[in-house]
């Protein structure tokens, strides 16, 4: 990406507010052209909520995203058509084959039909998918219905890619073939944003993991960083981060005077809201 290129994605203090709840707070980052950018957080940190403010399907209260500099509550379909997702479980019509889901999420990005196919067939072979294309999904099997979802993401092959929790329901061979996948995407300029729990796959797909706790980035972990520790050992600096965030938190609260409650409190959000 040159010095002047807006960047691929753009989170800019985005405020989410759910029942009058602060679910994210002031969440800003960017992803550039080329790169793959994990967010980790514990359950009910707010990954999934910033997932969909990104793609649009929910309105922050407050700050913008932005795709390649424009502001996506009035970007244009093509914008979008170079967008490929996957949000918690992947939604697919039971009574169509893998292959017709596939090619019916191709075709609302405005794929061509013969490469698209061409795509899907590469695609399923690196997924071990590839015996399964012409099965009804309601006959599938959870981890082979993510395969679906992850090839109807990619197969149009868009420059902007937003997974969350890609590899939940993998077998092994598929998590080694989506790294794959998703360095095909890296390599040819493309922009990956996935979130999850397992550091160890993390630290192999991202350049950087954004640790995500109470609706805020509170550090960013660069793998290859020097000093800082590598592989699972990353999930130190997780717990460590994590745990200055909210000793951090709850001095704030017995300075004004808000007292142990104010902790409470937040603890509940994070087991209503993900």
């Amino acid at each position: 990406m040159s010095a002047t290129a807006a960047p691929a994605l753009e989170v800019a203090g985005v405020h989410v507010a759910l029942q009058g709840k602060p679910v994210l707070r002031d969440l800003s980052c960017s992803l550039a052209d080329g790169e793959c950018r994990a967010v980790v957080g514990l359950n009910g940190a707010g990954k999934t909520t910033a997932l969909r403010v990104i793609l649009g399907m929910l309105r922050p209260t407050a700050g913008r995203v932005l795709l390649y500099g424009r502001d996506i509550a009035s970007t244009s379909r093509d914008v979008w058509r170079q967008v490929g997702h996957l949000v918690e479980t992947p939604f697919s019509y039971p009574e169509l084959t893998a292959r017709q889901n596939i090619e019916a999420a191709a075709r609302l990005h405005g794929a061509d039909p013969g490469h698209t196919g061409r795509a899907v067939e590469r695609m399923s072979e690196v997924l071990a998918l590839t015996g399964w294309l012409d099965v009804p999904v309601r006959r599938l099997s959870l981890g082979t219905r993510q395969k679906v979802g992850l090839v109807g993401a990619l197969a149009h092959e868009p420059n902007v890619v937003v997974l969350d929790e890609p590899t939940n329901g993998l077998d092994p061979l598929a998590v080694v073939g989506f790294r794959e996948l998703l360095r095909e995407v890296t390599g040819r300029g493309g922009a990956v944003l996935v979130t999850g729990h397992h550091f160890d796959e993390l630290t192999r797909l991202a350049d950087r993991v954004e640790v995500l706790h109470r609706g805020r980035i509170i550090d960013t972990i660069v793998p290859e960083e020097p000093g800082r520790p590598a592989g699972t050992d990353l999930e130190r600096v997780f717990f460590d981060a994590v745990l200055a965030a909210d000793l951090a938190a709850d001095s704030t609260a017995l300075e004004s005077g808000a007292g142990p409650d104010a902790r409470t409190d937040t603890s509940r959000e994070r087991t209503e809201v993900s």
